[in-house]
């Protein structure tokens, strides 16, 4: 079966994965020079646009995929990119350098991203998501934002991620340099999205598969290498608060925004063993990642040992959906 799998296909998902990637960096890269030359901070930018900009390749998928009214790759994807940040990213972060939360702010935010998680089983009990649910989304991602950015504003006086970010977010761009960037990251993010949606469906088609199980694999694990890349520099850097916010942050975004987005374009059902099952695990790996982070005696740690234990679900995972569907 697989060596029918159109080798265009193929093309389209590794091009499509490639434009995204590029064209998010390019996009924020713009989008951060545009606001700094308007006066905006460097630390309210990187709680604004350089976390929006991790979701950018999920966000530009689900937004295609419920256009060409594929809502189930979408939501596939989202909740595969859940899976692949805390097991494969966090995972092998950990394994490189242990993680230390030294940040009362971010130990709030895992709790945030708990709470999204479980409201989001909340709305898909009755197998259906709905424009009221992808509004419901939609309007609690406002109000976490909002509230993210007024703690992290507050916290800004004893938080290393200010100093982060001071150094991160570009300067001395001219104007005209970031309206390029801006209009050719969204092009290159477009064009990816477009192409990632229809390899991936045509090797849906071709494996006899649903859209919804090539997003939680392929498509999430493609869409999630920005988050890696983050990751991994940020730990070797040292920013560990900057490494471990980048993953919460876009889980956060790939539930409330990708799925809200999705479902507002076109509300569909949800697979049954999608809720019994993978949804299960993505609660399993975000309820892990709250334990394995939690403040129990003034020192919160993911380990080399938690490392290997996140990695190693995520693999036994995936081998599991790759042997039930191909």
């Amino acid at each position: 079966m697989i060596n029918n799998i159109d080798i265009s296909h193929v093309g389209l998902i590794i091009t499509g994965l490639a434009l995204l990637t590029w064209g998010s960096d390019r996009f924020v890269h713009g989008a951060s020079a545009l606001a700094r030359n308007f006066g905006v901070t460097p630390l309210l930018i990187g709680l604004t646009i350089v976390a929006f900009a991790t979701s950018a390749p999920e966000i530009l998928v689900s937004i295609i995929a419920a256009s060409q009214e594929e809502p189930g790759l979408a939501f596939g994807n989202a909740i595969g990119s859940n899976i692949v940040n805390i097991g494969l990213i966090l995972g092998v972060t950990a394994m490189i350098r242990p993680i230390s939360l030294e940040s009362a702010t971010l130990q709030r935010k895992i709790q945030i991203l708990l709470v999204v998680s479980l409201m989001a089983i909340l709305l898909f009990l009755d197998n259906y998501i709905s424009r009221l649910d992808g509004a419901i989304m939609l309007i609690s991602l406002t109000i976490v934002m909002i509230w993210f950015v007024k703690l992290g504003i507050q916290s800004a006086t004893n938080n290393p991620t200010k100093t982060n970010y001071e150094a991160e977010i570009p300067k001395n761009v001219t104007m005209k340099m970031t309206l390029i960037w801006l209009l050719v990251g969204l092009v290159a993010l477009l064009i990816g999205a477009d192409w990632l949606v229809d390899g991936a469906i045509g090797i849906a088609r071709t494996l006899n598969v649903s859209e919804i199980v090539i997003g939680i694999t392929i498509v999430a694990f493609g869409t999630s290498l920005p988050e890696l890349a983050i990751s991994l520099v940020s730990v070797i850097k040292g920013e560990y608060g900057l490494a471990i916010g980048n993953i919460v942050g876009s889980n956060i975004f790939n539930l409330l925004a990708v799925i809200g987005i999705a479902a507002a374009i076109h509300p569909t059902t949800i697979a049954s063993n999608v809720l019994s099952f993978h949804i299960f695990v993505m609660i399993a790996f975000t309820f892990a990642l709250f334990m394995m982070t939690y403040n129990y005696n003034g020192q919160a740690l993911l380990s080399k040992m938690k490392g290997v234990a996140l990695l190693t679900a995520y693999i036994t995972y995936s081998a599991h959906v790759i042997a039930q569907n191909i």
